[in-house]
């Protein structure tokens, strides 16, 4: 495997990823969804073509190579987080979904009219929607922590939110509006001391740093398969193995029952309680390739080049007159949003796509964030492990392009 990174290349070679080998792009938007490696799509191929089953339910070898295939990747997986046994991992449709099972489970489990659940100005709609959805029907209290005048949590005004005694806070560890990295381990010792329990949004940390759920001591963590290189169609849920344990199911099905009958039914274990119906078996497999493929860079080389693409998208925007990077955090993803004055976000990803380099824009499925920084939207340029310093310059030259537009 060829890899760079240091002379301000690729971490890997365009060719690894064929849809990047066979178009000229500059793909500016791994954290909607990153583009995939060979390795995994053919990991994947000889999955369905060698190995295919329906698992856990039949005793032929094949069935049973696909079973040891689908829970082969469970406890790849539970090992990429640190997990203490691969029973913490749930299998998911993406991380959305997993965080819709917590707050559908433990949360219409354990929480109760007027119990107080905080979210915080940086989250993706998924992790503030499912809770505004639980506030309604069971009458909680919903609160989010404020930023800094940098994109920041607001540490002191988590502490005062904390001292309200809520029963769960749900926070990123990693912001896709503004890429603001989160203090994790400092966040979650604090919601403990306060009786909180904690779900940590992984969904941009997953590809950027390296996730430790013993050492942050976080209740659940959710990713998703599609933003670490996987396929979509797979997310992970991670939960501490007593709470899941007291966990009731949040649908019901086929291989996530002890036993049926018409009176009642004795529910399986988690985390098979949690996977009703046939579950993502072919994706795993490329979750499972995908993660194989990202610590074989290494997360310390992946940090790195995530400052120096960082650090010279911010240099070279500020050569442009009238664009404006959001959000100052301390420590942030390789992500860069930014504003063009008297161009919509909207406006400026088209005149970019035309050029071949490929942006998000909009308010990112953050409009609580985007609200609080008064934008309608910004520009979003997210990196992976594809892009290398030229994939900026030419996003660059297309914004010189639309502000030499916009002058005549």
């Amino acid at each position: 495997m060829r890899s760079g990174g240091i002379d301000g290349s690729a971490l890997l070679e365009r060719d690894q990823f064929p849809l990047l080998a066979a178009q000229d792009i500059a793909y500016l938007d791994s954290a909607a969804s990153a583009q995939k490696p060979r390795i995994v799509l053919e990991a994947m191929r000889r999955f369905y073509e060698t190995s295919y089953a329906n698992i856990h339910r039949a005793v032929y070898p094949l069935s049973e190579a696909a079973t040891e295939a689908y829970e082969g990747a469970r406890a790849r997986v539970g090992g990429f987080l640190g997990a203490p046994s691969a029973d913490c991992i749930v299998f998911t449709r993406n991380a959305t979904e997993a965080v819709n099972l917590v707050a559908n489970s433990f949360g219409g489990s354990r929480l109760r009219a007027g119990d107080h659940v905080l979210v915080t100005l940086l989250e993706h709609h998924a992790n503030i929607v499912p809770w505004q959805m639980l506030r309604d029907r069971l009458g909680l209290r919903l609160s989010a922590v404020p930023l800094d005048a940098a994109g920041d949590l607001d540490l002191d005004a988590l502490d005062y939110l904390l001292a309200a005694r809520p029963k769960l806070l749900a926070v990123t560890a990693a912001a896709n509006g503004i890429g603001t990295r989160t203090p994790i381990k400092e966040i979650v010792a604090r919601a403990h001391r306060a009786g909180a329990a904690v779900l940590v949004d992984a969904a941009q940390a997953a590809p950027h740093l390296k996730i430790d759920v013993a050492d942050w001591d976080c209740d659940f963590l959710v990713f998703t398969g599609h933003k670490l290189y996987g396929p979509d169609g797979i997310g992970v849920l991670y939960g501490k193995p007593d709470l899941l344990a007291a966990m009731p199911p949040w649908q019901g099905g086929g291989d996530m029952i002890r036993s049926v009958t018409i009176a009642r039914t004795e529910f399986a274990d988690p985390p098979q309680r949690f996977e009703a119906g046939t579950p993502p078996i072919g994706a795993a497999v490329g979750l499972a390739a995908a993660i194989d493929l990202v610590e074989q860079v290494g997360f310390r080389r992946i940090e790195a080049h995530d400052r120096m693409l960082v650090d010279y998208t911010l240099r070279r925007l500020s050569e442009i007159p009238g664009i404006t990077p959001v959000g100052d955090p301390k420590v942030r993803i390789g992500i860069v949003s930014f504003v063009v004055e008297g161009i919509h976000p909207h406006d400026v990803g088209s005149l970019l796509g035309a050029r071949g380099v490929c942006v998000r824009t909009g308010h990112h499925c953050a409009q609580p964030l985007m609200e609080h920084l008064g934008l309608p939207g910004t520009v979003r340029a997210s990196f992976g492990l594809y892009n290398a310093l030229g994939d900026i310059d030419r996003m660059v030259e297309g914004l010189q392009g639309a502000r030499q537009m916009l002058a005549r």
